[in-house]
């Protein structure tokens, strides 16, 4: 049973669930990358190795949404993402897995390795993916879907927003924050000062905040934004903080209300890149620091800025003794094999273009 039922036991009877991942987590101590940039008490905490198949961040929220779906009688799920999405990956490695069809709606995003394998595992795994240059050109295309499925199924698909980060999603980071407390109290790793991690549609840095304020740690958490201001922000932040909040209360009462003020929201806004997945200097500097010296590997969309920020602060700005977790939120399972052989053709025609293009530059550069 996971933490947060064990301790609440009427979150269990009321709240949808479904195993899916592999929990607790490992976590690391990074003595090398430690070394490298000058600190003794740096850890990462590994959610890459969430899922025996896939891995990340995605199937913490993923338990509660597709078990929300099960629990509702879906047939099918529905949900949202860019053209490499992690999230729409997972959704539909873990539908499968469950006896769901899934479909994914993508938006277009600067080319990159990582996308085509995505979108390879994505067409393995049975998804139905569809390509828009925008929100815009998706909108009426995608109701148009959505009422075709309805008459033809009899019923709409669940609908899994962006990041599975919806209240319901959240709460699967909520319980994170009271797994980490488990790791302190074994001596896995010390209460950390500062833990940081990829803000993209917030969900895991929410989730986060609320559970480690509820189980009784002290750690900040620091958030590094990966996605456009107007998807994450303090604004942002604060309301679906409250709204997890309250669907967690309204199921159990016990449970600690906690509150969260304007400045324990931290934002780091210097990484982003100006544009969704565009690769940066830093974070590749930094990726490949991490994989050089503790051979762990990350992603220049997400997971890559956020150490780039950890590395910054730990260089430039922070007490040399902090306790500095970094949230690897990125999978770190190998699916090589699954999508070997198989040819980009046999994806919708839209996708080809990142098959046929050349990746950005700087992913060229890394990956040669």
């Amino acid at each position: 049973m996971i933490h947060i039922f064990e301790q609440y036991p009427l979150l269990k009877e009321r709240i949808p669930y479904v195993q899916l991942g592999e929990f607790p987590t490992p976590i690391k101590h990074l003595r090398h990358l430690g070394k490298e940039i000058g600190t003794d008490y740096l850890y990462l905490k590994h959610d890459g190795l969430s899922g025996l198949i896939y891995g990340g961040n995605k199937i913490r929220k993923l338990e509660f949404l597709l078990g929300d779906a099960l629990r509702k009688g879906a047939k099918e799920v529905l949900t949202f993402g860019f053209a490499g999405s992690n999230h729409a990956l997972a959704t539909a490695v873990y539908a499968q897995k469950l006896g769901l069809k899934s479909t994914s709606i993508l938006l277009a995003q600067p080319n990159a390795q990582y996308v085509r394998r995505n979108l390879l595992l994505s067409h393995v795994c049975g998804a139905e993916i569809h390509h828009f240059k925008n929100e815009m050109a998706a909108y009426i295309p995608t109701t148009i879907m959505l009422l075709r499925k309805k008459l033809k199924q009899g019923k709409f698909p669940y609908i899994i927003g962006p990041g599975g980060s919806s209240p319901l999603g959240t709460i699967g980071y909520v319980n994170a924050g009271f797994e980490l407390k488990e790791q302190v109290a074994s001596g896995l790793v010390p209460e950390p000062d500062k833990i940081f991690v990829t803000l993209g549609t917030m969900g895991t840095a929410i989730g986060l905040t609320i559970g480690l304020k509820a189980a009784g740690l002290k750690t900040r958490v620091v958030s590094v934004r990966v996605a456009d201001v107007k998807y994450a922000n303090k604004e942002k932040f604060v309301k679906l903080f409250e709204k997890t909040l309250a669907l967690i209360l309204s199921s159990d009462s016990s449970f600690p209300c906690v509150e969260i003020t304007d400045d324990q929201v931290d934002i780091r806004h210097d990484f982003f890149g100006g544009q969704y997945a565009r690769f940066t200097e830093q974070g590749m500097a930094a990726l490949n620091l991490l994989a050089k010296s503790e051979g762990i590997r990350l992603d220049g969309t997400y997971t890559g800025k956020a150490m780039a920020a950890l590395i910054d602060q730990v260089r430039g700005h922070g007490p040399k003794n902090e306790v500095i977790l970094f949230w690897n939120t990125y999978n770190a399972r190998d699916f090589s094999d699954a999508i070997k052989g198989i040819d980009y053709h046999q994806l919708p025609r839209c996708f080809h273009q990142y098959f046929d293009e050349d990746v950005q530059p700087l992913d060229k550069r890394h990956s040669e």
